[in-house]
């Protein structure tokens, strides 16, 4: 036998199965040599050893660690020569190094070396999860977690890429199988294992990352604007009477009902404060002042805020550290005064508000306390997403920030449940990593941190879709965290309660045709009602050929419309807010459907869809109520009724250098693309936002 532990150069994609005795390796080996019709190296200890112990009852020794390593190394390359793409490799030189290391307490240089030098596409490490076979060559175990704890120490400490593999022989072979077919393609497209391994770890799905390349190479297509939605084509508008008559209708049948609100509620209120921010990073006290500065950036946010300070409601509480922390306060000027209330304001080491979330921050003043958005969506669960005395409130957080929330949320719950005398439960969830994007730079290559680690970016509010899909409920209302109110509460859930109740009767209609459908007691004359129902109330136009369908196949039609979630949607009047609106959109196939569409989402070179953008008369506030389950009472997978085609291109700036990442369609664009969708208007008083911080200043948050 040839003594050398060079490997030989190679194309063909190596795997090695690394791990402690008796986790599979053997076996998950073969499995993958025979489903890729492809050769796998045995282990040449076994052989050897089991030779040795049949010879003279002899075990392994510290001199037999040299032969088996130039035995391994002479077959893993024996067998290379005819392998089909793929080697998978039994063990390898590092498992031997590990086991000399642990048996001997010390490893030859030349092995250690070359068991350090030795590469392989991918390592699986196998655990411990499979019961122990006892042979001759086998000991310790009882002491199977600490040695797999070494050996995916060791791993980590020589930055070899690798992935776990755990469960059952079926289990494996199929988590196995797909890891090496996405490593296959990973490769093809020039990632390194490294890379492939920090996606996979990250949790995205490697088909995810191939879109999101091509998204960033070739662009996201651009909605097909048809013309604004507006009252009586694609609106509906209801008088006050016809608000309050939906309201008691609901009223009436929520006791049947499980209701739940959701408030998407995760991010920080950086984009908030984002004015100020600018101020302290651009000003200098010492060398101009706070009006050279606002005419020199000719910031328009800056002087109302100063002007309006004492109306916010942390005014006091502000004012009252910057006592504290300075002492001589009083004797400075005004501009000193006034910058070192925002500095304090935003100092981490103080109030740092720009970097909490806005659910936690103070808005509303009222005679006895200081209100957060948080209390605010409690006492209007109270009001109008409750039944039988129980409500539901989901709120979606960053993992970061849970204990802010939880803290807040204990501060009021109590005394907002005996004054509404509804019990609300509270849930969170977090957005899910695995909805992230890669981040790209301007030429579309991979961008990485100081660490040298791939950068991940969160996938936008779309990627919330999954939370809402998490939900149980038959009726889920929608809403900002930010979008509160201090006064007139009773109006904001009439509306929120009108919604529901036109939800309803679209939904107890639509479930009504599904069950006729279903007991097969439908006729021409049905077929055409529903037809008439799809256009006029729901706004579905029928494809130019359906009169010349099969009736069979005009009711598999009729039924794919029907069975889908719905929402219903409340649409103010445009008033120049920033965000997206309702609009009549077709799609790559022509068929035309109603959409809320960002800005973003419209081609704005394109004079006729920027002429139709600007010609919107409603603006989406988010104000929401939602049905997701079906006629049978079962919840819809609402993964599977987003647009995946849509979403948009993001660019940020990092280090300095332009950055681009994809992120979701929107939670009520694209995610909600092809549900059956109602726009009804609604009074511009239930649309409060806090974008900026001087919207705490609008009447509708400020003490009447």
């Amino acid at each position: 036998m040839e003594k050398n532990l060079r490997q030989q150069n190679t194309s063909i994609i190596k795997i090695a199965l690394f791990g402690p005795e008796s986790t599979g390796k053997t076996t998950l080996a073969k499995q993958l040599a025979s489903y890729y019709n492809t050769e796998w190296v045995p282990e040449f200890a076994r052989d050897y050893l089991q030779a040795k112990w049949n010879e003279n009852q002899q075990i392994c020794t510290e001199e037999d660690m040299m032969p088996i390593a130039y035995g391994q190394v002479a077959l893993e390359n024996e067998k290379l020569t005819s392998a089909n793409k793929f080697l998978f490799c039994d063990t390898n030189l590092l498992v031997t190094k590990v086991f000399s290391k642990m048996y001997y307490g010390f490893c030859n240089p030349a092995l250690n070396e070359a068991a350090l030098e030795h590469e392989y596409d991918l390592f699986f490490l196998t655990d411990i999860d499979v019961p122990w076979e006892k042979d001759d060559i086998r000991d310790s175990p009882d002491k199977r977690e600490t040695v797999f704890s070494v050996f995916k120490q060791t791993l980590i400490d020589t930055n070899k890429p690798f992935i776990t593999i755990s469960g059952d022989e079926k289990t494996r072979l199929d988590k196995a199988t797909a890891i090496i077919d996405n490593l296959l393609i990973a490769k093809k497209m020039g990632f390194s294992s490294d890379e492939f391994v920090q996606i996979y770890e990250h949790g995205i799905p490697f088909e995810n990352v191939i879109k999101q390349l091509e998204f960033f190479k070739f662009g996201i297509s651009k909605s097909n604007l048809i013309s604004p939605a507006t009252i009586g084509h694609g609106i509906l508008n209801f008088s006050a009477d016809e608000f309050k008559q939906k309201a008691i209708y609901f009223d009436e049948q929520k006791s049947k009902l499980k209701l739940k609100k959701f408030v998407p509620a995760s991010g920080a209120a950086s984009r908030m404060f984002k004015f100020l921010s600018t101020f302290l990073n651009d000003f200098d006290l010492q060398k101009e002042t706070i009006n050279a500065y606002i005419n020199r950036k000719k910031d328009t946010e800056l002087p109302i805020f100063i002007v309006a300070m004492e109306k916010f409601p942390f005014f006091k509480t502000i004012d009252k550290k910057l006592r504290e922390v300075y002492p001589d306060f009083e004797t400075l000027d005004r501009d000193a005064k006034n910058y070192y209330f925002i500095k304090i304001l935003l100092a981490s080491e103080y109030f740092d508000f720009a970097n909490k979330p806005k659910a936690v921050l103070p808005f509303h003043q009222y005679p006895t306390h200081i209100a957060n958005p948080i209390e605010e969506h409690l006492h209007e669960c109270a009001h109008y997403a409750s039944a039988n005395q129980i409500s539901n409130l989901h709120f979606t957080v960053s993992e970061a920030h849970q204990n802010l929330f939880e803290s807040a949320i204990n501060s009021v719950k109590t005394k907002v449940e005996e004054e509404s005398n509804v019990e609300i439960n509270i849930g969170f969830s977090y957005q899910s990593k695995s909805t992230d994007s890669i981040a790209v730079d301007g030429n579309n290559g991979l961008v990485k941190d100081k660490n040298n680690l791939l950068f991940f970016r969160p996938g936008g509010h779309g990627a919330l879709i999954q939370n809402l899909n998490a939900l149980a409920a038959d009726v889920i209302f929608i809403k900002n965290i930010d979008n509160v109110i201090q006064n007139h509460i009773d109006k904001i859930s009439l509306y929120k309660k009108a919604l529901a109740g036109i939800l309803i009767e679209y939904q107890q209609q639509i479930f009504e045709y599904l069950e006729i459908i279903e007991k097969h007691q439908i006729n021409e004359v049905k077929i055409a009602e529903i037809v008439l129902f799809l256009q006029q109330n729901l706004n579905i136009e029928m494809t130019s050929d359906f009169n010349k369908f099969t009736s069979e196949n005009k009711i598999d039609k009729i039924k794919e419309l029907l069975d889908r979630p719905i929402r219903v949607c409340g649409m103010v009047k445009n008033e120049g807010e920033p965000g997206g609106g309702p609009f009549w959109v077709q799609n790559e196939k022509g068929i035309v459907s109603l959409q809320i569409v960002e800005s973003s989402q419209v081609d704005l070179t394109n004079k006729k869809q920027q002429a139709i953008l600007a010609d919107a008369t409603h603006f989406n506030p988010v104000d929401l109520v939602c049905g997701i389950k079906n006629y049978k009472g079962e919840k819809f997978d609402l993964t599977q009724f987003v647009d995946h085609n849509s979403g948009f291109i993001v660019e940020k700036s990092m280090d300095g250098k332009l950055v681009k990442s994809y992120e979701l369609p929107g939670l009520w664009n694209g995610a909600m693309a092809n549900w059956l969708t109602i726009f009804v208007s609604v009074p511009l008083l239930t649309f409060n936002p806090v974008k900026t911080v001087n919207d705490l200043l609008k009447p509708a948050h400020q003490p009447q």
